[in-house]
């Protein structure tokens, strides 16, 4: 600090115009021209089921597909994937329904505190896109840059072999324990009056 005003030790980045397809849908932001994936995804796009955690590549939270294959988002220049197909956790459900590896983790306990399940879902769709009927030795290499500290691994490629087994037809389809339904806390005019100390 030099009096009151703050000496950058570098240049900040210029800003640049960012596009790409998110989860079906054409995103342009501004950011940095250095960001990386994952700060364009979460604070510019607002695709907060990808998750930092190690800012290392070691994790696998931060896993997305890029057109089609499984990046991690933490390692990835956003500048470098410009006009690619991003799919993230988030695109994975059709709509309020969620995608047979996500209703799976649910109902075989393949998430506990949740954190990492994003990663692992991304990296295991990624798997079930190439094959329905994965090895046990494809399953684990799959997930292999995928850290959990919960599970023990075990619930999530059970979790994993499920889904492969609803997208075989061989099982059916996990029942959502609810059912989607509009938000019964309107904004607008329509919105129901809270009880007092209520935060809308």
């Amino acid at each position: 600090m030099v009096g009151e005003a703050n000496v950058p030790m570098l240049p900040a980045a210029p800003s640049v115009v960012w596009s790409a397809s998110v989860n079906g849908r054409t995103e342009e932001v501004l950011a940095p021209s250095n960001a990386i994936l994952l700060d364009v995804l979460r604070d510019r796009v607002g695709q907060l089921g990808v998750k930092r955690g190690c800012d290392l590549g070691t994790c696998g939270c931060c896993a997305v597909l890029i057109d089609g294959e499984p990046r991690l988002s933490c390692m990835t220049l956003a500048g470098d994937v410009a006009g690619a197909s991003i799919t993230t956790v988030e695109g994975l459900a059709d709509g309020h329904h969620l995608a047979p590896i996500q209703s799976c983790f649910a109902e075989y306990g393949g998430s506990q505190c949740g954190f990492c399940t994003p990663g692992f879902l991304v990296a295991a769709q990624a798997l079930l896109n190439k094959t329905t009927n994965p090895s046990d030795e494809d399953i684990a290499e799959a997930i292999e840059g995928n850290l959990c500290r919960c599970t023990g691994y075990q619930p999530i490629i059970d979790s994993i072999k499920a889904a492969a087994e609803v997208l075989r037809g061989e099982a059916d389809r996990v029942e959502p324990r609810t059912h989607p339904h509009a938000d019964p806390h309107p904004a607008g005019q329509d919105e129901p009056n809270l009880p007092p100390g209520h935060a809308r």
